[in-house]
């Protein structure tokens, strides 16, 4: 039975205001305090392919693994409603986590109607490549150009983006190919695009059970 737990910054997600521009979003550095990010970097799963990984198709460690539940769980739900004035009490989840970036990723794009709220937390230290902006994430101000930004979020230091889904909710990054731990939630709707998504994740899971390097 494991012990392993991590103390996300409820407080200061609370705390945090909401940005309007270019979209409504809240981003908090340091939501995964420095102890807790260098034991949970130290313990994340090797995933030598892109894309994303259900947790369920993943060999976490106990410290990875109550991260995950706290990301699910009622207490970040029931803060980010309130944020937003959104209603999510029945909403259901769905959690992939990502290690590396492949040079097809970051293109311009608003998330699936389908997602309700986009949850991204970032799970890496600084690097010499996102001090020169590659991976960061930028919040645009339309669809044509990933240098139009508002808002540039470097994927580090434990950093939390939260953002209800719209259809002007345009987001990218500059080319990176490389480690990039990321984990996703998404609050979804409960309509049959949805549940359509919903059970791919799933079949996803159970597909992506393939061995890792520990």
């Amino acid at each position: 039975m494991t012990t392993a737990t991590v103390h996300p910054d409820f407080t200061a997600l609370e705390a945090a205001p909401v940005c309007t521009q270019p979209f409504p979003h809240v981003a908090v550095e340091h939501f995964i305090l420095p102890p807790d990010l260098a034991a949970i970097h130290a313990s994340l799963p090797q995933m030598e392919s892109g894309g994303s990984f259900p947790p369920e198709s993943l060999p976490l460690s106990p410290i990875v693994q109550d991260l995950v539940r706290q990301m699910k769980g009622p207490e970040l739900r029931d803060i980010i409603a309130s944020k937003f004035g959104l209603d999510l009490h029945d909403a259901p989840t769905m959690l992939t986590l990502r290690g590396r970036t492949r040079e097809k990723d970051g293109r311009i794009h608003c998330d699936s109607t389908a997602k309700r709220v986009t949850v991204l937390l970032y799970l890496n230290p600084p690097s010499t490549a996102f001090e020169r902006q590659e991976g960061c994430l930028r919040l645009l101000n339309g669809p044509d150009d990933v240098e139009d930004y508002t808002v540039e979020v470097p994927p580090v230091n434990g950093t939390l983006l939260v953002f209800p889904n719209g259809p002007t909710t345009w987001h990218g990054h500059r080319q990176y190919v490389g480690p990039r731990y990321t984990i996703q939630l998404n609050y979804m709707e409960t309509g049959a695009k949805a549940r359509s998504e919903l059970r791919r994740h799933k079949l996803s899971a159970l597909m992506k059970k393939l061995p890792f390097a520990a």
